[in-house]
């Protein structure tokens, strides 16, 4: 292994002044040339990514998948206990530190394919979600939006936690697990809930899990490397700051570009990916028309105007049957029935306008109404899943 270099400090402590001397027993990394590089040799060495580190990586993918399938705070916490030792990101900001290129691409590598890896674990759990929305079960994604935002205090944890693990890695005989789950918090979540996203057909949750995690990524391998460096670790040459300067410019764009501009993509993004989740749920649709249960409805919808004779009511009674948009407070959308508490006959996203056709009626302690959509298609939607200016007679 190529030693990594690092600041030369004389072998004989007792020899330096007065103030240096009282600095150098404050490194935590030995005095002596040659102990100094084994030292950093052994600190490589324990900061590169191993089998374990891939494995766990799936694993605690896999467990945060469940987790958000089950809108389980615990099962997100209970991955990220699974998820192995952080050592690649502390090799990546020694890396950065001694100005090593070749030794911070071998970590970065490392921690790119534990990521692919963790994702494709996050991707099973949407799987499954997918098939339960294609059987007509709803699917709740409270913690995948929340996992899939930016949050100071989430900024502060990692940093915290970045420092802890930066400096107890430089003492083997330390364990760095405690420390090393809290990072993990703020990486293996984000990350699993961006393939939980991709595969559940959610393209704009999956962009800013992705984002989160990158932003996440870049800033703890800054803190580390600051962290390193306030302990005494140096470039060999002022070459060496040029890796550490690109490395905190990325992170400084990173976080100005995404925090500040606060994904510019995401509304542009949120117009076509909506409709490709929805096209499976609307396949049933057309095998459902043949069925007349929803044209029953029509005709007394289209009755309503062929009354002429009774023009009073009618500017009176539209506030009543009214138009009510589509506002779930817990999802992007509504499932279209054709009775209460039937089968699904359609979707719709949430901002969408109806007209309610009919009273409503009680099904399963919920209230139900009948709905006409601009396309002329009826069903039933819960009432608790509108927002209309005035309430629905039962």
């Amino acid at each position: 292994m190529t030693h990594l270099a690092s600041e030369q400090i004389p072998d004989d402590p007792n020899t330096l002044p007065p103030a240096r001397r009282r600095r150098a027993r404050r490194l935590l990394a030995p005095l002596g040339v040659d102990e100094r590089a084994n030292f950093l040799d052994q600190f490589a060495h324990r900061a590169s990514p191993s089998f374990d580190f891939f494995l766990f990586s799936l694993l605690a993918g896999m467990v945060i998948g469940l987790g958000l399938l089950a809108n389980s705070a615990a099962g997100v916490v209970l991955g990220c206990v699974l998820a192995p030792l952080l050592a690649p990101l502390v090799g990546m900001a020694l890396g950065t530190i001694v100005g090593s290129l070749p030794f911070f691409l071998r970590n970065l590598g490392g921690s790119v394919i534990g990521a692919l890896l963790t994702l494709l674990g996050g991707m099973l759990g949407g799987l499954l979600a997918r098939l339960l929305l294609w059987a007509g079960f709803e699917v709740r994604l409270d913690e995948v939006l929340r996992l899939t935002q930016f949050s100071l205090p989430n900024f502060l944890v990692l940093l915290v936690s970045m420092v802890l693990l930066s400096a107890t890695m430089t003492h083997p005989e330390r364990p760095a697990h405690l420390p090393s789950v809290g990072v993990a918090y703020l990486l293996f979540p984000p990350l699993a809930a961006a393939g939980f996203a991709l595969a559940a057909g959610r393209l704009v949750l999956f962009a800013d899990g992705l984002a989160v995690f990158v932003v996440h990524l870049f800033f703890a391998v800054l803190v580390g490397t600051l962290t390193l460096a306030a302990l005494g670790f140096r470039p060999p040459s002022p070459f060496g700051y040029t890796l550490g300067g690109a490395v905190a410019l990325l992170t400084a764009v990173l976080l100005l570009g995404v925090l500040s501009a606060g994904l510019a993509a995401r509304n542009y993004l949120g117009f076509p990916t909506p409709t490709a989740t929805l096209t499976p749920t609307r396949t049933p649709s057309p095998t459902l028309t043949a069925t007349l249960p929803p044209p029953t409805h029509t005709p007394t919808v289209t009755l309503t105007p062929t009354r002429t004779l009774t023009p009073s009511p009618s500017p009176t009674l539209t506030p009543t049957p009214l138009f009510a948009v589509v506002q779930a407070a817990n999802s992007e959308g509504v499932l279209l029935r054709d009775q209460p508490g039937g089968a699904i006959v359609g979707s719709l996203l949430n901002g969408a306008v109806v007209a309610i056709s009919g009273a409503a009626q009680e099904h399963q302690g919920a209230l139900w109404v009948p709905v006409l959509l601009p396309d002329g298609k009826t069903g039933w939607i819960r009432l608790s899943y509108l927002a209309t200016a005035t309430p629905v007679a039962p």
